[in-house]
């Protein structure tokens, strides 16, 4: 396969995570200021129906507390530090900065959402819901009702919508599919063995998204894929290696804990 005419679009996974705490505004911003052209964000639901951005499904990692996030409210998520853990030796460190709450708390999809909305260039959000959840497609209802809210539930001027919905569930993007048409859908693929199944139920215009380390062990999958009709978005991609072979390969977007580092690596 050619290289690809075009440079990937840079989407930043969870964030500029690499440096900053996953999932925070922090690192959103970070993100934005580094040039990021795209924010990854994994969404769950909390007990009293709030869209969160939250990668696991409890909190022992990034919070140092036990519990599940679909068993707390958010007002008990608020009370929480989402951010020490990356840093833990910070406090100690005179020449660290002053924490900011507001940077380094839970963040709720409507606060990302409207960080993007209110920046001074387009940027795009890739929004994945976390399977399986006890709250089942209901994730899926409640991330098309905010998609609604901000209108970006369908095209407009002329381009598609900011926002696209990842899931490794098929299940769960044939639901977001009769929810919200007009948003794009990507399928998430973590092995090969998938693809030859997933090749005939994936919606004609939906995009795959692979796995780095399964494209590298398998570099022919994204040829494959394409020579299906189907873009590629790859995740987590933070080495020039990864980054030089995704663009031999055609992908159409990386997704990075580095944005800054990969932007550099583009010349942007």
């Amino acid at each position: 396969m050619p290289r690809s005419a075009a440079p990937p679009q840079v989407v930043a996974h969870r964030g500029a995570s690499f440096e900053n705490a996953e999932h925070t505004l922090g690192a959103y911003l970070k993100a934005l200021d580094a040039g990021a052209e795209g924010l990854e964000c994994d969404v769950r639901l909390t007990a009293d129906g709030h869209l969160v951005c939250v990668h696991d499904r409890d909190l022992r990692r990034t919070a140092a507390r036990k519990g599940l996030v679909s068993n707390a409210n958010l007002e008990d998520l608020e009370a929480l530090d989402f951010a020490s853990w990356k840093n833990p030796w910070a406090e100690l460190d005179d020449e660290a900065p002053d924490r900011d709450a507001k940077l380094d708390g839970v963040l709720t999809l409507r606060k990302l959402l409207e960080a993007v909305a209110d920046y001074d260039r387009r940027v795009e959000v890739a929004i994945e819901t976390k399977h399986p959840t006890r709250y089942g497609g209901l994730v899926e209802r409640r991330v098309a009702d905010m998609l609604h809210d901000f209108g970006w539930d369908q095209a407009g001027h002329g381009q598609p919508s900011p926002a696209r919905v990842m899931s490794f569930s098929h299940t769960a993007l044939q639901r977001m599919e009769r929810l919200a048409p007009g948003v794009r859908l990507v399928q998430l693929l973590e092995r090969p063995p998938y693809w030859p199944m997933l090749r005939r139920v994936v919606g004609a215009d939906w995009v795959l998204g692979p796995g780095i380390e399964l494209l590298t062990e398998h570099p022919r999958l994204a040829e494959r894929i394409v020579g299906a009709g189907h873009d590629v978005h790859v995740w987590t991609v933070n080495t020039e290696p990864e980054l030089r072979l995704c663009q031999e390969l055609g992908v159409k977007a990386v997704i990075t804990d580095r944005p800054a580092y990969i932007l550099e690596l583009l010349g942007r």
